[in-house]
């Protein structure tokens, strides 16, 4: 699976020009399940992006992780959409090809697995619809983006 995120001051979604999901503080997670993607690998890349130390303490440090944004334990949002083109591939020409990307049936099921666990482990979460035509605003905080890979465990050591 692939997740790009963007640590943001706030971030909303919508479709059809209605608000479908809106975080304050947090952070937009884009997640694409690619070929081969099982849970286990939205299981590891959820693990990492609740751990991960991408907020500031009270020293100006990146200490914190969204489970304890504000330093105090009140974990920031997160507010997940799904991005099947976070699996383009540009290297045969201009166009890209997104054959890596799983199957949409398969794309749902595992997304919708990923936000599930996200609710159970975290809480503070909204999304995106998946594979809607959706408009994403954000207030970039730092900004910080970072990508994500947890590669399917068929091509795991790639």
């Amino acid at each position: 699976m692939i997740a790009v995120l963007q640590r943001v001051s706030s971030a909303r979604v919508d479709v059809d020009g209605q608000a479908v999901g809106a975080i304050g503080p947090g952070l937009l997670v884009l997640v694409c399940a690619e070929q081969g993607d099982t849970e286990a690998e939205g299981d590891k890349l959820l693990a990492k992006i609740l751990k991960l130390r991408i907020f500031s303490d009270a020293q100006g440090k990146m200490n914190l992780s969204v489970q304890d944004v504000d330093g105090q334990g009140t974990p920031g949002g997160l507010l997940i959409v799904s991005q099947f083109t976070l699996a383009a591939d540009v290297r045969g020409g201009n166009r890209p090809s997104f054959t890596a990307a799983a199957a949409p049936e398969e794309g749902r099921r595992l997304y919708e697995g990923f936000v599930a666990e996200a609710r159970r482990l975290h809480g503070a979460v909204q999304t995106g619809i998946f594979a809607a035509n959706m408009q994403v605003h954000l207030v970039n905080d730092g900004p910080v983006t970072i990508p994500l890979r947890m590669p399917p465990a068929s091509r795991a050591g790639c």
